[in-house]
């Protein structure tokens, strides 16, 4: 018996190479093709199996991968032979940015603004990067769909476009982008005026950012 297990043992790698060989599609996989951002509906910004962004136009191929149309969000890619629709969404990369540290690439939309799908105390949220904005900044009705008791915090006031608004300064318990996930951030939570969540500097400043072009890539510093 011991001898017919070490012979079956030892047939098994090559009985699986060759299966793999026979079987289309299992020896060799499709790269995974992630959409980082669109910048109009001119060019598409793409990477491949984690690795750095490339922008591509419409029209273009790059790493086999062509680049049919580009509209809000989503871009049409032809692989293989093949098309598919892929949606936009933070890129991870697979890779270590720096010392094994956590990263996530973003891409600028036309405007040259940086939106962020993330999360706050575990519940999702869209933010933009905003270096002006001195803490992590929520409007009043994210806050409440959080759960957070923000009137309960130090109370304050802003200046907006329409002039001072009351503000609440609070502490989120954990704000997560990608694969960057800080504890303990300190945040703000604006009444009025605020249409959207900004990633501020109580973030930004716990991270590495890098500019390149129509992306950016932002590191954990600890």
């Amino acid at each position: 018996m011991r001898a017919l297990l070490k012979i079956a043992t030892g047939f098994m790698p090559h009985f699986i190479a060759l299966w793999l060989a026979l079987v289309p599609g299992l020896a060799s996989a499709a790269p995974d093709v992630a959409l980082v951002g669109v910048i109009g509906d001119k060019a598409a910004v793409l990477a491949v199996d984690g690795g750095e962004p490339k922008t591509v136009k419409v029209g273009q191929t790059w790493n086999g991968i062509s680049v049919v149309s580009v509209g809000r969000e989503r871009a049409t890619v032809k692989i293989e032979g093949k098309e598919r629709v892929l949606l936009q969404g933070p890129h991870y990369r697979s890779g270590a940015a720096s010392s094994d540290r956590e990263s996530v690439t973003l891409a600028a939309d036309p405007r040259g603004q940086f939106f962020a799908e993330g999360s706050v105390n575990g519940v999702a949220m869209r933010f933009i990067v905003d270096t002006g904005a001195t803490l992590v900044s929520l409007p009043a009705s994210e806050a409440k769909r959080l759960g957070i008791d923000y009137q309960s915090g130090q109370r304050g006031s802003v200046q907006t476009a329409n002039g001072a608004v009351q503000a609440y300064r609070v502490r989120l318990d954990r704000v997560k982008l990608g694969a960057i996930d800080l504890a303990g951030v300190d945040g703000l939570v604006i009444e009025q005026g605020l249409p959207v969540a900004l990633l501020g500097m109580s973030f930004l400043n716990r991270v590495e950012m890098r500019r390149d072009g129509d992306t950016m890539t932002l590191i954990r510093r600890f």
